[in-house]
């Protein structure tokens, strides 16, 4: 090895060497003998090697150059060994001199520290000789000594008995109440042992006189509760060392407590107060009708707006929360606090511990904030109940939400108090009567946007001019709409409007910022019953009823219900039906049973969409049949009393149509314009190139001759009868009273059938002279010129206008038909 050789290299070759060594030697690499060792006499390492063997195998297996480098190679090895041997001698007799050289040190200190043991044993021996000869001398005194300790700490317990009296009165005059009680403490035990001795009983009647003046003073301060919360405290721990009954004490802060808290209640109540008392059951009921007048009164053409009366209270409402908050229950929250840190929390010891103070304390405070926050919980209730306008809706949502975030401190005070749930009950409540009296509000808006259409209608009468019907008339205002589908249109869209604007203001009760959204109600049964089935579907389900009864107080002349009123009631249902409700509740559930998920939409059934549309149009179908109807029996009743009020067999030969026969064209004619502002044409049958001039060929030519022509002779009448009832078998049946379809033609054929069938009837209780089935010849003739226009078949026109005629034939005395030319002449000139 290099003498510039690296430590690693050295260690190397180190453990090269003892390799070797050890391989020499014959140990493993623990230094221990292997068990089996080799019997190959060739093996150079072996115990066994034999050169002689080794050799001649060389010789016989190698060749002279194998042989020349096997020979370089144990040379080699030769060397290395007897370096290694040397290096390893050389190290080892260096150890072996430091070695020696230790020991011969080590016997040199030995012998210096066995001088130094003998001498510090016979200084032991001399101590122990002198003090036995100590305790020997002392003996005799020691019990002396004793007796004259004991004396003397005797002496030093009655010095400070004696001076007790003067100690009390001392710490009396600086106030120093708790060293009195613990010197007290420290003394009371010995002085009631030894109070049957005269001295030991006049210390003992000093110091009771000292500490009930004391406690008198303590109770005194703790009345007062004008102290620091520190000090209170240490006086009533005084007193309770003292021996005061937890209970009295605990009754006693409660107490003083209790009349400052009422003195707040009766601030908040103050203010409640000065609002009148509920009146009389009819003074209440005329003061509604008032007021429902008041706020749908006609007269009013400004926007409506969802608002009910309230008497106007000195405070709001976030004002009242506010004071309540700020003065109660931040008083409260400090009572408890206090009464905690007095008599709960406090640790106790020695006797006070074995007497479960807190448990009795906490027992009187649950009960103590039960019943004031009851009081104080009914002061709310009934400021929450003076909150009827809901026009803004935010400040009773603050208040509500301030109200239940100060609750939050109770309960962290006082967990396990039902003062926050009771809170949130009041807060549940408040929401729950909030969303009836939108419900409320806005059932009293559709009423008056009713009776603003309804005076809408019947103050100008509709007048056909141009493409609509205007609405003229000083009454409906500068900017009242002008024809059905505007007064639809605005209806509809302030409905629309107002359910926004309340949905809109419910909506604050499950704003993210409010901390009583969080709770399951208003995350679940506020959103899903509340408002949508409460508020929402209540209101459309108001809409489809009240809409209805318009059909049910109609009488046989349609009552007071304008018969427009009906057609726009009609059409409101049908476009609910059609869109407006998909729309409310879709925006509904967007806006508050989205975050809910479907949990509790299984929990509590919802009303489905298909449900609400389905009363929607069937509410419109009703008010369209029953305009049918209403329509129908007005021109019925034209045409009844123009038959009733003529005399039919005298009359004089016709020379124009009566005026009642235009006047109904006239009607119907306006009808089926108004019908048509607010409903779809519909399909009809296709009509006949000649469809206003088939009343010559039904009535006279080709069907009515061969029936009038039989009448002539005596002995026809029954040959008559049985062709017309031959000839019924063979016509269609005509549902006079069926449901009608949504659109024009179908509303305007359901009038059209009423109309002329009461013509019929009344045609078949009359009996006709000559000229009277000549005039309903022509009256039937120019109805056929008109009505054929209006209804979906023709032929229907057509077979109950023969029927008017044929039934004037059948009650007529001379039935003599006027000739064809002349009636289209007379129904042409008018």
């Amino acid at each position: 090895m290099d003498a510039d050789g690296s430590v690693s290299d050295e260690s190397g070759r180190r453990r090269r060497v003892h390799g070797m060594l050890k391989l020499y030697y014959g140990l493993n690499e623990d230094g221990k003998a292997p068990e089996l060792q080799s019997l190959d006499p060739c093996d150079i390492n072996g115990p066994h090697f034999d050169p002689e063997l080794y050799l001649n195998k060389l010789r016989r297996e190698c060749s002279l150059s194998e042989l020349m480098d096997h020979e370089t190679c144990m040379v080699k090895q030769i060397r290395s060994l007897d370096s290694d041997m040397q290096t390893l001698v050389y190290e080892n007799y260096n150890k072996f001199i430091s070695a020696t050289d230790t020991i011969r040190k080590m016997k040199n200190d030995f012998k210096k520290m066995e001088d130094e043991m003998d001498c510090l044993s016979a200084n032991m021996a001399a101590i122990t000789d002198f003090s036995a000869s100590i305790s020997s001398t002392l003996q005799d005194q020691h019990a002396q000594i004793t007796k004259l300790s004991g004396v003397h700490t005797l002496l030093r317990k009655l010095q400070f008995l004696f001076e007790l009296p003067a100690r009390l009165n001392k710490c009396l005059e600086l106030q120093a109440y708790a060293q009195a009680v613990s010197s007290h403490r420290r003394a009371r035990c010995v002085l009631q042992q030894y109070s049957h001795l005269p001295s030991f009983k006049g210390i003992q009647d000093d110091c009771n006189a000292i500490m009930e003046k004391l406690a008198q003073e303590l109770r005194q301060k703790f009345r007062d509760g004008g102290t620091s919360a520190k000090d209170l405290s240490e006086c009533v721990e005084l007193m309770l060392q003292l021996d005061e009954p937890a209970e009295e004490l605990c009754d006693k802060f409660l107490s003083h407590a209790r009349s400052r808290l009422e003195l707040d209640l009766q601030g908040l109540e103050a203010e409640i107060k000065p609002y009148p008392p509920p009146p009389a059951p009819k003074e209440a009921a005329t003061r509604r009708s008032s007021s429902s007048t008041a706020a749908g009164s006609p007269s009013d053409n400004s926007p409506k707006t969802l608002s009910l009366p309230s008497p106007t209270p000195n405070t709001d409402i976030l004002e009242f929360i506010d004071r309540g908050c700020n003065e109660f229950v931040s008083s409260l929250c400090l009572v408890i606090t206090s009464y905690q840190e007095l008599f709960i929390n406090h640790a106790q010891t020695g006797e006070l511990a074995s007497k479960n103070i807190p448990q009795m304390a906490n027992g009187k405070l649950q009960a103590f904030v039960d019943d004031l926050a009851a009081r104080y919980f009914s002061l709310v209730e009934r400021r929450i109940q003076e909150e009827k306008g809901v026009g803004d809706n935010s400040l009773l949502v603050r208040a509500l939400d301030r109200f239940h975030r100060r609750l939050q401190a109770v309960a962290k005070l006082l967990p396990g108090s039902a003062v926050p749930n009771r809170g949130t009950e009041i807060v549940i409540r408040a929401a729950t009567e909030r969303v009836k009296q939108y419900l409320s509000a806005l059932q009293s808006f559709y009423m008056d946007s009713l009776t603003d259409v309804r005076q809408a209608l019947a103050t100008p009468r509709l007048s056909v001019a141009g493409a609509g019907v205007h609405l003229g008339g000083p009454a409906a205002g500068r900017d009242a709409p002008s024809s059905l589908p505007e007064l639809l249109s605005s209806l509809s869209a302030s409905i629309l409007n107002q359910i926004k604007s309340v949905l809109a203001s419910v909506h604050l009760f499950t704003a993210k910022d409010i901390t009583f959204s969080n709770k399951p109600y208003f995350k679940g049964e506020f959103c899903s019953q509340g408002v949508r089935e409460n508020l929402v579907v209540n209101f459309i389900r108001f809409v489809c009823q009240s809409s209805r009864q318009f059909c049910e107080s109609a009488g046989d002349k349609g009552g007071s219900t304008p018969p427009a009123l009906l057609l726009l009631l009609s059409r409101l249902c049908l476009d609910f039906e059609t869109s407006t409700i998909s729309y409310i509740l879709t925006l509904t559930d967007e806006q508050f049973l989205v975050q809910t998920g479907h949990l509790f939409q299984h929990q509590n059934p919802i009303t489905p969409v298909t449900a609400l549309c389905g009363e929607a149009r069937e509410a419109a179908q009703k008010l369209l049949n029953h305009y049918v109807k209403v329509q129908g029996l007005i021109i019925s009743q034209m045409l009844r009393k123009s038959v009733e009020t003529r005399d039919w067999v005298n009359t004089i030969e016709p020379r124009n149509v009566r005026a009642v026969m235009k006047r109904v064209v006239e009607d119907t004619t306006s009808i089926d314009v108004q019908v048509g502002l607010l409903y779809e044409e519909g399909v009809r049958k296709a009509h006949s190139s000649d469809s206003s001039k088939r009343t010559f060929s039904v009535y006279s030519s080709s069907r009515q001759q061969p029936r009038y022509a039989a009448s002539y002779t005596p002995s026809a009448p029954m040959d008559t009868n049985l062709l017309s009832n031959i000839h019924k078998l063979f016509s269609e049946r005509i549902d006079i009273f069926s449901s009608v379809e949504f659109n024009k033609v179908s509303v305007m054929t359901g009038i059209i059938k009423i109309s002329l069938k009461t013509f019929l009837e009344c045609v078949r209780l009359r009996t006709f002279g000559r000229y009277g089935l000549q005039q309903i010849q022509v009256d039937c003739h120019y109805l056929q010129m008109y009505l054929w226009r209006f209804v979906s078949d023709e032929n229907l026109v057509h077979f109950l206008l023969d029927e008017i005629v044929g039934s004037a034939a059948h009650r007529c005395l001379d039935p003599s038909p006027m000739e064809q030319s002349v009636i289209e002449v007379i129904c042409e000139r008018g």
